[in-house]
């Protein structure tokens, strides 16, 4: 049952994401709306309503072909330009700002629904015209089907405006970054909560004698369901350890679980079937996953290519904030299993992690122009100043900090601009 409930997990995960979601769901609907609406033709109270009002339901055959006909023509010439218009943006997007970003494009509801709308009108009128044909010319009970085709047909015409408005919002870096923003300080702020004092490892927890289980493939750590456990699992007295942080590359054969007390074997692969391993790095912006993106952002707008260093220095005032958010997280948590005795113990991202994957590729790469080091010092030194961080991560931004006073004094050649900047660390005491 357990095996049945994480495949269906990872299934609704993919199909979210999969550009194709809506439009078949929607597309369903619509060949059902036909099949309806063709059905209750002939029934008494929508022959009574025809009756009195006729001007909405079309009864002659020429007309209704013609009109099922200029619509199937003009959604098609709509369902083209709008998917060209996708790939349009979804290539721009790739070139100019980062690869990782498509998924959250390709997975935006938004634009799969206005998409799927189009493709299900499609359908529903050629099903409306095809009965018609079948009908033949002496048809004359095609009026109310006729009518939601001209309602589903208006509606396209309005949701392809909305489409316009939508996708050309969706492009823009901006609008990008802040998505992506709130997305990833939401979660922040939901871990903040939760990790209150109860649940934080005060004491370092001796592991050196516990039993050690390593990963069976190479990917990046998803998290580990505890809905997933045995019962048997959950009423031991034991202490289960999950070693990588979310998100975290794991390679085939590293460390992933620690177990205090000796288990049963098949209780040993229903732990190891408790940890979910995906292939792909950016599978959405929740946690160091979001901030990664933003620091592409960052890097990929320093590019030659695409020189753009205010985008560079919007990216790394929101990852100020964020950091200063992540590194108040405790580098260890444990908390009961829900409705059992077993412990179980998490680790977050330490801070040293933190500055080599987000912050030392922001400064190796924009290290020569000033105006994106004169952001990031200024962001470096407002995470120096949040109340709740402790003194050993303190320690390390301020450790950054120097490389990156090292760096400007190596490669900004225009004394000036390299005075300037190093006035910066007198005034935050570096």
């Amino acid at each position: 049952m357990k095996t049945i409930i994480k495949f269906l997990q990872k299934t609704y995960r993919e199909v979210l994401r999969s550009i194709a979601f809506y439009p078949v769901l929607i597309s369903i609907l619509c060949v059902v709306l036909a099949m309806v609406t063709l059905t209750l033709e002939d029934v008494k109270i929508i022959e009574s309503i025809k009756e009195k009002v006729p001007y909405l339901f079309i009864q002659d055959y020429e007309t209704a072909r013609s009109i099922l006909s200029v619509f199937i023509g003009g959604i098609i010439s709509l369902t083209v330009f709008s998917f060209s218009m996708v790939m349009v943006v979804l290539s721009q997007a790739s070139s100019n700002f980062s690869p990782r970003l498509l998924p959250g494009l390709v997975s935006n509801s938004k634009h799969q629904f206005i998409l799927g709308t189009y493709v299900g009108t499609l359908l529903y009128c050629i099903i409306i015209l095809t009965s018609l044909g079948a009908r033949g010319i002496d048809a004359n009970t095609v009026g109310l089907s006729t009518m939601f085709a001209a309602i589903l047909s208006v509606s396209c015409i309005g949701l392809f405006v909305y489409f316009i408005h939508s996708i050309s919002g969706a492009i823009q870096i901006q609008n990008i970054i802040d998505k992506i923003f709130e997305k990833c300080n939401g979660f922040a702020d939901g871990e903040l909560r939760n990790s209150d004092v109860s649940k934080i490892a005060l004491q370092y927890i001796d592991t050196s004698g516990w039993i050690v289980l390593n990963s069976d493939k190479t990917g990046y750590f998803r998290g580990f369901d505890s809905k997933l456990l045995k019962k048997s699992i959950e009423k031991q007295e034991n202490q289960i350890e999950v070693i990588p942080y979310l998100n975290q590359h794991l390679w085939q054969g590293m460390p992933i679980l620690r177990i205090k007390e000796t288990i049963l074997d098949d209780e040993l692969k229903n732990l190891m079937f408790c940890i979910d391993i995906s292939s792909d790095r950016h599978e959405d912006d929740k946690g160091v996953g979001g901030m990664i993106k933003l620091m592409e952002i960052a890097v990929k707008a320093m590019s030659p290519g695409i020189n753009d260093p205010g985008t560079a220095i919007d990216a790394i005032a929101k990852l100020g904030r964020l950091l200063s958010k992540y590194l108040q997280f405790p580098h260890i948590t444990s908390q009961p299993v829900e409705s059992g005795k077993c412990i179980l113990i998490k680790n977050n991202i330490t801070a040293t992690d933190l500055m080599r994957i987000i912050v030392q590729p922001i400064r190796l790469y924009a290290k020569q122009d000033s105006a994106v080091i004169h952001e990031l010092i200024g962001a470096l030194q407002f995470i120096t100043k949040g109340p709740n961080i402790s003194d050993e991560n303190r320690a390390l931004v301020f450790m950054e900090l120097q490389n990156l006073k090292e760096d400007i004094k190596e490669h900004i050649e225009n004394t000036a601009d390299r005075k300037q900047l190093l006035k910066l660390f007198k005034k935050g005491m570096v």
